[in-house]
């Protein structure tokens, strides 16, 4: 049953990936790809966070934070798992820094931020999240890096991860107060 699955999970998989990466809608999903990178991510809530002294200075470094912790989470998955990335060229730095791709930490890191972004506002950030998050999703499996599966659950990570830190968040605020001054 397990082997149908993932069998069902790979040529949906490879229906879904553009042929070449050239041309423009290889750029666009490219683009998308690496859009969701958790060091892009953090170095920009860092940024963020040093220079702005009002409110997105809390957001922030809250941010920054549900970045880190899910990306541990994400890793400890993936080590245990420990399922290889679908074959392909495209995509050599997370092949050679990370070959395992379930879950999907970019899919994670995507949901999460929208769900976080929708909850703490200001709503144009949230709308803007919310649209950019399943494009990512979407062009990890385009862009062959991960199967259907791998983002669905990376998905659904994330959607847990983003609630418990909204849960979280008040929490933080007290007793984590050094981000947030």
């Amino acid at each position: 049953m397990i082997e149908r699955i993932l069998k069902l999970d790979a040529k949906l998989s490879y229906a879904l990936r553009i042929n070449s990466v050239e041309g423009l809608w290889g750029k666009v999903f490219a683009f998308f790809a690496h859009s969701g990178d958790s060091w892009f991510w953090l170095a920009g809530m860092g940024i963020i966070w040093i220079f702005a002294k009002n409110k997105w200075h809390n957001y922030a470094g809250f941010l920054a934070i549900s970045i880190f912790a899910l990306a541990l989470l994400v890793l400890a998955i993936k080590f245990t798992v420990k399922r290889t990335r679908p074959p392909g060229e495209w995509g050599e730095v997370y092949r050679a820094t990370d070959p395992h791709s379930f879950p999907s930490g970019h899919a994670a890191r995507a949901i999460m931020l929208a769900v976080l972004a929708m909850a703490l506002g200001p709503q144009w950030f949230g709308i803007l999240v919310v649209i950019w998050a399943p494009l990512v999703t979407l062009a990890r499996v385009v862009m062959g890096l991960h199967y259907v599966s791998d983002v669905l659950a990376g998905a659904i990570l994330g959607l847990l991860s983003g609630y418990f830190f909204i849960w979280l968040h008040p929490w933080m605020l007290d007793y984590v107060p050094i981000v947030f001054r």
